[in-house]
């Protein structure tokens, strides 16, 4: 996004469609292709040692018929890279290149489609069989047919450059506890310099998302004011289904930012299904803000040993979704542990 740009994308979207529809999780991916993020870096790791993994996972998500990839710097902070003996300019290029890395991806797809698109349509004006555009992982996650209608109607996808909490630097659990007993500047010296590079590498809106405190998204929302001419979603980790990690009740959160212009969207991520909507019918009634949801897979993360357990409930995320959008879920995806898989059941449970 430069910052001439004044439109806020996900408005443009829901003009079009419903639902907007969100990638999913980009570890887990990650993980599949084999890379190793038991490091405090997490998946900002693979930007240093594999970052064509990174467009490969953002491709599958595209080619299940996500609108939106969010990029690979949730936890790729300049104090972060610091850490790793990297210096601040090169810390701010590794951010900057989550995005054109994401870009590429959806680039990439959005030639294939308009390819496919183009041959359906050469010679009789009408849409007719054509080769699939869809491979790599998501290939056979549904049965295709609609899929090619669906295409005819797709709008170019965004991305969304991810901004995760200051406690997700600390790498501790801290993102799902909330109170990190630091300053406001403290807060703003932190999210500053990767929101100006995000946004600088075109970026066409920012991710605020995973913020367990009051305190942090007000410094965010604050912050993003410097960049008059960008927008960002607001999205919340959850103590339960009515209030934010550090307790905060969503109704005040929705009332405290439902009117701020350049908040494009308001809700929740990384937060058990079960709970998604309780959440999304308060979130819509204390604002007119688009609701967004991206919840997990369904198993726990223990922050301790940084590992997940109990049985994910990914195959009922597209009849689920049909409970969040009667509450009022205008915006839907996936967070940890779900997959391409999901994301395209979702995209054709609400593209038909």
């Amino acid at each position: 996004m430069t910052q001439a740009q004044q439109t806020n994308p996900i408005e443009q979207i829901l003009r079009e469609h419903p639902v907007m529809i969100l990638d999913g999780a980009l570890a887990t991916e990650l993980e599949q292709h084999g890379c190793d993020l038991d490091d405090p870096l997490w998946s900002a790791r693979v930007l240093l040692e594999n970052p064509d993994v990174i467009v490969q996972v953002h491709a599958d998500y595209f080619r299940a018929g996500a609108d939106c990839a969010i990029t690979s710097s949730y936890q790729a902070t300049v104090d972060g890279f610091r850490k790793r003996g990297i210096g601040e300019q090169a810390a701010l290029e590794l951010i900057r290149k989550t995005v054109e890395l994401a870009a590429q991806a959806r680039d990439d797809v959005w030639a294939e489609v308009q390819s496919g698109l183009v041959e359906r349509e050469s010679s009789t004006g009408q849409l007719v069989e054509a080769p699939s555009v869809r491979s790599g992982n998501v290939e056979n996650i549904t049965d295709r047919t609609g899929d090619r209608e669906a295409d005819s109607l797709r709008l170019r996808p965004i991305i969304a450059g991810s901004v995760g909490p200051y406690g997700a630097y600390l790498a501790d659990g801290s993102e799902y506890v909330g109170h990190y007993g630091v300053s406001d500047e403290t807060l703003v010296e932190f999210h500053r310099p990767r929101m100006a590079a995000l946004l600088e590498a075109g970026a066409d809106i920012l991710a605020f998302e995973t913020i367990p405190s009051l305190q942090e998204a007000k410094v965010l929302v604050d912050l993003l004011k410097e960049f008059p001419h960008a927008y960002a979603w607001l999205s919340f980790s959850l103590k339960d289904g009515t209030s934010i990690s550090e307790g905060t009740p969503l109704e005040v959160c929705a009332q405290t930012f439902g009117s701020e212009p350049q908040i494009a969207a308001i809700g929740l991520n990384c937060a058990p299904m079960e709970v998604v909507t309780e959440a999304v019918g308060i979130l819509s009634s204390a604002s007119d803000k688009p609701v967004i949801v991206y919840p997990n897979s369904g198993e726990t993360y223990d922050a301790v040993t940084k590992t997940w357990s109990g049985q994910g409930t990914c195959g009922s995320m597209s009849d689920a979704s049909e409970q969040w959008v009667a509450a009022g879920a205008k915006i839907i995806g996936g967070c940890c542990r779900t997959t391409p898989h999901q994301i395209g059941a979702l995209a054709k449970k609400w593209r038909r």
